[in-house]
């Protein structure tokens, strides 16, 4: 087990910011996700974790952090937390030490004048309880955190369900990390994920849809639903999947659903947007019905449109790749989510096939809309035909014999056929 941490990892302007606390005499570590996916790396060779941001944990109170940096925002000051400005406008979080002397299960008022190790005993997990000397690199883990990331154990500090009476959202945190880690629960955290489960309902909807959307980023993405219906939490915030079976589980994580806009050399994880989609097609659920159920989680207004056009274009059946005209059909129909579509489809599709099919019909340039013919509503006005619904019935013809013979689309062949049309 690593015994100490690469502080060449972290990046230079947090552990500027790390000496300046400590030369000012206050005490200061390093925390946060990305010590822990660093040392997920070491501890379990072969894992590749997308990097998060190095937090900074001191006991300089927010006050005294603003003092001693030229830039700084308070973005949590009610919880200790101020973010410190780099030359380069980066921002890095620096939090005072704290702990809770008052929680509802949705929010805390915190105290702050305690020690780091109070302040470690008020996180979640023990993966995410792991301290790092700015200086030596050396380690305080007084829960075992380490430990149970090299067995790949999802472990509460201290008492698991007072931690989750803390903040119930702690509950699909749980769950979210033994996903995307591909690890097991402990035991008595389990439990207690059972046992609270029914009492998520006071949660923001926005931070519900975050853990959700988090979750999915798996490489097994419906391995976590299945996890989230195990707990018990599933039906309660998506009562359209209540009635997905294993086997759609499954089908969901056969399907080629990589996001594609994931970091180089990131690990390959799912689109958690276009697997929510899936999922809600998989379930039965139409577009009018997808579009209410991500709308009801606050999906932003774009994935929300995503999703539904991804569900309604399901309906819509994938042609033959050798049918080359309709092929084009489908693909100036849906022209946007047409990858999306594809990835989502049954692997009876042949996706491949398909795929290659409505690349081929994008390289070759064709025009499948309306702008893109080789003649204007003011190219038609101009050659005699009149402005008005009539005029946009003839270029709509127009693009509907284009779609079949791509080379019609010429400016003297569209404008003849136009007057015929007009005619």
């Amino acid at each position: 087990m690593a015994e100490v941490f690469p502080l060449e990892r972290i990046p230079a302007p947090v552990r500027a910011i790390a000496a300046r606390l400590r030369d000012a005499g206050h005490e200061t570590w390093f925390v946060g996700g990305a010590v822990r996916d660093v040392l997920l790396e070491q501890l379990r060779p072969g894992t590749h974790r997308r990097g998060g941001d190095f937090d900074i944990t001191t006991s300089a109170t927010p006050d005294v952090v603003r003092t001693l940096f030229r830039r700084t925002i308070p973005i949590g000051i009610e919880h200790g937390t101020v973010a410190v400005l780099d030359e380069a406008g980066g921002a890095h979080e620096v939090t005072t030490f704290r702990r809770d002397v008052e929680t509802d299960g949705r929010h805390a008022v915190v105290q702050f004048g305690v020690s780091i190790d109070e302040d470690l005993a008020r996180r979640d997990f023990t993966i995410n309880a792991i301290a790092v000397d700015p200086g030596s690199g050396a380690f305080l883990d007084p829960f075992g955190g380490r430990a149970d990331l090299a067995a790949g154990v999802v472990h509460a500090v201290g008492d698991a369900a007072q931690r989750f009476l803390e903040d119930r959202l702690r509950i699909l945190r749980a769950l979210r990390f033994a996903a995307v880690l591909d690890f097991e629960i402990e035991p008595g955290t389990w439990q207690a994920v059972t046992a609270q489960s029914g009492e998520l309902a006071h949660l923001s909807r926005e931070r519900v849809r975050d853990e959700w959307l988090k979750a999915l980023a798996a490489a097994a993405p419906g391995s976590a639903m299945r996890l989230w219906r195990r707990a018990g939490v599933l039906g309660e915030v998506w009562p359209e999947l209540a009635s997905l079976t294993d086997a759609e589980f499954g089908r969901l994580d056969a399907l080629d659903l990589v996001d594609a806009t994931r970091a180089a050399g990131a690990a390959d994880v799912a689109d958690p947007v276009l697997v929510t989609a899936a999922a809600l097609w998989q379930a039965g659920a139409g577009s009018d019905a997808a579009w209410a159920a991500v709308q009801r989680l606050r999906f932003s207004n774009k994935d929300s449109a995503r999703v539904r056009a991804v569900v309604a274009a399901l309906a819509d059946p994938l042609p033959a790749p050798a049918q080359s005209r309709e092929v084009r059909r489908w693909f100036a129909r849906h022209r946007a989510i047409a990858v999306d579509v594809i990835a989502v489809s049954e692997p009876r599709v042949r996706r491949p096939d398909v795929r290659a099919a409505v690349r081929a019909v994008e390289a070759a340039g064709d025009a499948l809309s309306l702008r893109e013919l080789a003649v204007t509503g003011e190219d038609l006005k101009a050659a005699g035909l009149a402005a008005g619904k009539g005029m946009g019935d003839v270029l709509r013809r127009l693009l509907e014999e284009v779609l079949d013979e791509p080379a019609l689309n010429t400016r003297d062949g569209l404008l003849r056929r136009a007057r015929e049309l007009g005619a």
